[in-house]
């Protein structure tokens, strides 16, 4: 095999979500996630510490810095809520709609696995501490940023299910939006 191979990530992850999907979580190795990319077990352990890391690695990290440099760099003056919206459609543009199709895939594996799903509310225990932070740098007192964030990721998961469904065609950022505003109509409000 030759030393370097482009886009190895890429490769490993999608290799992985075919294998998982094929054979189960449980059943797939990561010598065969390997196998299956056309590269060594040691590139996959440079890239990933264990085959969970393969779901939610490195686009999980880069999902969370991508909402909270956008929740910082929002104007003042944006009511919260607001911010954190424009934090997630950010993240949703830069990160995740060009992952739309092995999302779909990647939910069922997680869904069907318990581990997974652990390491599922661990992520998006970390991204509400990271947005909740960032709102607490823009002047939020504690117990707002972490109601604030804790119903951004709401507004995020609702997003999402819709986002994965094979006849939904719709941009992810469109669909944040429209979760926030049926968040809003179950409030009877117009909170920010």
């Amino acid at each position: 095999m030759p030393r370097w191979e482009p886009n190895a990530v890429g490769r490993l992850h999608d290799a992985a979500i075919e294998l998982f999907t094929e054979q189960g979580y449980d059943q797939t190795t990561v010598a065969q996630i390997a196998e299956r990319a056309g590269l060594t077990e040691r590139t996959f352990f440079n890239h990933f510490a264990n085959k969970r890391d393969v779901l939610f690695g490195r686009t999980s990290e880069l999902h969370k810095q991508v909402v909270a440099r956008e929740v910082a760099a929002c104007p003042a003056g944006t009511p919260p809520l607001q911010t954190v919206l424009h934090g997630l459609q950010a993240a949703g543009d830069e990160v995740l709609e060009e992952l739309r199709i092995p999302a779909a895939r990647r939910r069922e594996i997680v869904d069907a696995t318990p581990e997974l799903r652990e390491r599922e509310e661990a992520k998006r225990a970390a991204l509400t501490a990271a947005i909740a932070a960032a709102l607490r740098e823009r002047g939020l007192d504690g117990d707002a940023a972490l109601l604030t964030a804790g119903t951004g990721l709401l507004i995020q998961q609702t997003a999402e299910q819709r986002w994965v469904q094979p006849s939904e065609k719709r941009p992810l950022r469109e669909l944040l939006a429209e979760a926030l505003s049926s968040l809003r109509t179950v409030l009877g409000t117009a909170a920010g």
